[in-house]
């Protein structure tokens, strides 16, 4: 199957719409083929401010609307407690709230953005996905992440070098509890990283401090910039650590 015969039969779909490479391409597949999409964007405490302008952005270029859902996922225990399989539990909520709302405005097929790269083995969120009948055309189609980013460069999306971008919540250890203060105190610390010219990276909570990874090739800028890191990040958090393994 192709994205064109996916959008051909399903002519009238909802988009889980997080910003990201893949349900970038996917919406930009929709419109091409003429589908009649509409993208939801969940916010909620897992998502730091800058998916949202991204999924604003590309949805203005498509000249897409986009529907925003506010949703508390810290209200619900199973993923506030943070255990091994939050991240089931986590896209229980999220994707059943937008299967609500899909369905009381006429849209009968949920799909998001999983590709053919992702492995369905690690990952606890896509049993949900599966119980809530959610529908993959990327993984249908046998897309690869690899595939996702050349097309979406060949279409011109700014999306298409954009670096994978794992929710706030998979900063925190398993197990130790999720406040919303303590997520807005790690995208404080990514924004300020950001800042600072690095990419790809992730600042993890340690011990209650911030333990930053960041890739081999800006291993050097890390050591370059500590002092600048450090102003930044030791008001947030009490202790600043440099993971000396590659991320």
């Amino acid at each position: 199957m192709t994205l064109k015969e996916f959008f051909t039969e399903n002519p009238r779909v909802a988009l889980g719409f997080s910003g990201g490479v893949d349900s970038a391409h996917l919406l930009w597949a929709a419109v091409c083929f003429g589908a009649d999409v509409r993208p939801y964007y969940v916010n909620s405490q897992f998502q730091p401010e800058f998916e949202l302008r991204d999924a604003e952005k590309l949805c203005g270029e498509l000249g897409v609307e986009l529907c925003v859902i506010t949703l508390d996922v810290l209200a619900c225990d199973m993923v506030r407690e943070n255990p091994a399989d939050r991240c089931y539990h986590c896209k229980k909520a999220i994707f059943g709230a937008l299967r609500e709302r899909a369905l009381s405005e006429g849209y009968p097929v949920l799909i998001d953005g999983t590709n053919a790269s992702d492995d369905a083995g690690d990952r606890p969120g896509m049993r949900a996905l599966c119980e809530l009948s959610v529908r993959s055309p990327l993984r249908e189609c046998g897309i690869t992440k690899a595939q996702v980013r050349e097309r979406s460069r060949e279409a011109g999306l700014f999306t298409w070098d954009k670096p994978a971008y794992a929710c706030l919540a998979t900063r925190v250890p398993t197990g130790e509890r999720l406040t919303a203060e303590l997520l807005e105190r790690i995208e404080r610390a990514e924004d300020c990283l950001f800042s600072l010219g690095f990419t790809d990276f992730r600042v993890r909570v340690f011990g209650g401090g911030a333990r930053v990874q960041v890739p081999g090739e800006q291993m050097a800028l890390a050591v370059e910039k500590r002092r600048e890191i450090l102003a930044g990040l030791e008001g947030i958090f009490p202790a600043v650590m440099l993971d000396l393994v590659e991320r």
